[in-house]
């Protein structure tokens, strides 16, 4: 395999997958360590990716959101674990709002069975997620759909959520670093998100393993305002360690081993809870 084809196979990799090991690396293009850290550090020069402990990532400044339905599939399994850990923080009687995002559908559909909970959001799909909870009080935002996300964005949905207070916030974003805290490429999002910020006693995020040590063009939560990040074992160590150092608290979670992703958000599920018609997904 010629070198720029084969450092084409390592960037489009990194970007499909958010995150690449060496060992991903090597067996990817069929190369020793050597030449594989090579092609890594040729990559990273020209800032088309970052180097990571033992690895590969998107580089840091991200300025394109991938489609719903792609970020879906990405990092399942590990979505799947940090759902189920934020869903044990949430008791009966708890009044939260949940943000849009894959991961925080996940945790939405975890909640179907918890008593008297209140959940304020502006996602569509967590609505979709909670409407038929008869125990569930369930408040949606007004504001214009944004499609790329299912959220409820704009003047419509910040005003709409003034005014409101309850006891945790669960946010996802598109990036999360210990220097800007969690960011989104999207500026209507991000002001929606400092609206739900505002009306929360605590702020915990949910990311997978592809989203730390990235940033994003707009901030949502400074540092300072997260109290707890909730990620899976594969996220950067090193960011990490950097997040516990501001004072935050860091929740670990592993995946399930054996595949098993009950609860997490399928690409069925996802297109059943918008009654949209089910479509094959593109190969790549």
């Amino acid at each position: 395999m010629r070198v720029n084809d084969r450092r084409q196979l390592i960037l489009d990799a990194v970007h499909q997958r958010g995150l690449l090991t060496m060992r991903d690396v090597t067996t990817l293009v069929g190369t020793s360590e050597a030449t594989a850290r090579r092609d890594l550090r040729h990559l990273a020069e020209e800032g088309l990716i970052r180097r990571t402990h033992g690895g590969a990532a998107p580089s840091r400044l991200v300025s394109r959101e991938a489609p719903y339905l792609e970020k879906a599939q990405q990092a399942a399994a590990e979505k799947h674990s940090i759902a189920a850990a934020a869903a044990a923080m949430i008791s009966d009687g708890d009044t939260v709002a949940i943000g849009p995002g894959t991961t925080t559908f996940a945790l939405a559909q975890r909640l179907t069975a918890i008593d008297d909970l209140t959940v304020v959001t502006n996602s569509v799909l967590v609505c979709a997620a909670l409407e038929r909870a008869s125990n569930v009080h369930l408040l949606l935002s007004g504001g214009l759909v944004r499609n790329s996300t299912h959220a409820l964005v704009g003047p419509l949905a910040e005003q709409s959520l003034a005014g409101l207070f309850v006891s945790t916030l669960y946010l996802s974003g598109n990036g999360l670093s210990a220097a800007r805290g969690l960011s989104t490429p999207d500026v209507l999002a991000a002001a929606v998100d400092r609206r739900l910020v505002m009306s929360a006693a605590r702020v915990v995020v949910l990311v997978d393993h592809t989203k730390v040590g990235i940033e994003t063009m707009s901030q949502t939560v400074a540092p300072e305002h997260i109290s707890c990040v909730i990620t899976d074992d594969q996220a950067d160590p090193v960011e990490i360690d950097r997040l516990r150092q501001a004072g935050i608290e860091v929740v670990v979670t592993t995946p399930k081993l054996n595949g098993d992703l009950d609860g997490s958000p399928s690409y069925g599920e996802i297109h059943r809870a918008l009654a949209l018609p089910r479509t094959e997904s593109k190969k790549r």
